[in-house]
């Protein structure tokens, strides 16, 4: 990755002269990062480039968040014209990694991220747009939107949205919360000595219910999660906030929506913007969603899936070929 060209005097004009600039990251949108180093001292250069991203609401959530004593990047410089902003340097150290290589860490970091979200929740939302029915319907509109076309399968996308509309009021709460919407393994850094966790990739928060983090972080689209560490993990969240069967019920609708807007958009990763390693993640994706829709609140969807996906026809894309129905 070649550093953004007004990358230089960006970090000259922030007190950063002369400093190295090697890539470090880039992810599913237009957004790179780079690591800043000068004197000692280091830092991630965001590159957020206009007008394909607007680095202003990951400003606003890191702020709101660090302003509440939760770890997210300090923010050094800013530069919105250009879209850069310099961040602190929350390490290389992933939770990811951290529990495939050493499974006596995995309930602790699982325990401690658990933790994290049972404090947010603690916290009315920010000013955040409301993830409301509308937007709710038009994620999980994605799987029919790419994943049926990509295999060339005709299906009942009316049926599939009227299925929806008899569940989705479940993952609908009076008292929002800031929901960051990308809270897993690979997002959460092992900050200092003490191993804290540091929070990435928040920009798209929404105010809306509490258990859709904790779906993102179960069902992790990225890593296998046991449904034994899913269970421990519900366990432990509704031992603290005193959660209930209706936050269940809304927790199996929200991962199976979840689940299919994100086979939706690892599909159109692929399709529309040549991300071809995305399509491989699916069937993960697959078996969570099925494990959310054997419970009986989703029954109008599952009955719908049943009907028009049958299940050798749910997996990657690049490797299914449905035939028309």
């Amino acid at each position: 990755m070649t550093p953004p060209a007004h990358a230089a005097a960006f970090l000259d004009s922030a007190g950063w002269h002369g400093a190295t600039i090697k890539p470090l990251a880039g992810d599913a949108s237009f957004r790179r990062y780079f690591r800043v180093e000068a004197g000692g001292r280091g830092a991630v250069l965001m590159d957020a480039p206009p007008p394909h991203e607007d680095p202003r609401p990951f400003i606003s959530v890191a702020q709101w968040l660090n302003e509440r004593g939760f770890a997210a990047p300090a923010i050094h410089a800013i530069d919105l014209e250009h879209g850069l902003v310099l961040l602190e340097d929350f390490g290389d150290v992933r939770m990811r990694e951290t529990v495939d290589a050493d499974a006596d860490a995995l309930m602790p970091l699982y325990s401690a991220a658990v933790d994290v979200l049972v404090e947010l929740h603690r916290h009315p939302a920010g000013e955040w747009r409301a993830y409301d029915l509308a937007e709710l319907q038009r994620e999980a509109g994605l799987l029919v939107e790419w994943y049926c076309p990509a295999i060339q399968l005709a299906i009942d996308a009316e049926g599939y949205r009227a299925a929806w509309d008899e569940v989705l009021h479940h993952a609908l709460t009076e008292q929002p919360v800031t929901v960051l919407r990308d809270y897993h393994a690979e997002n959460l850094m092992l900050v200092g000595a003490e191993r804290s966790l540091g929070l990435l990739d928040f920009q798209d928060a929404l105010a809306g219910h509490p258990a859709y983090d904790l779906v993102s972080l179960l069902q992790d689209a990225r890593r296998d999660v046991e449904p034994s560490i899913e269970d421990a993990m519900l366990a432990r969240y509704t031992a603290a906030t005193g959660a209930g069967a209706t936050f269940l019920d809304a927790y199996h609708v929200l991962g199976a929506q979840r689940n299919a807007k994100i086979v939706g958009i690892f599909t159109r990763l692929w399709q529309r913007d040549g991300k071809p390693r995305y399509p491989a993640l699916c069937p993960r994706v697959w078996a969570y969603l099925e494990r959310d829709l054997s419970h009986p609140v989703l029954a109008p969807v599952a009955r719908w899936f049943d009907a028009n996906i049958s299940p050798e026809l749910r997996g990657d894309p690049m490797l299914v070929r449905g035939g028309a129905a």
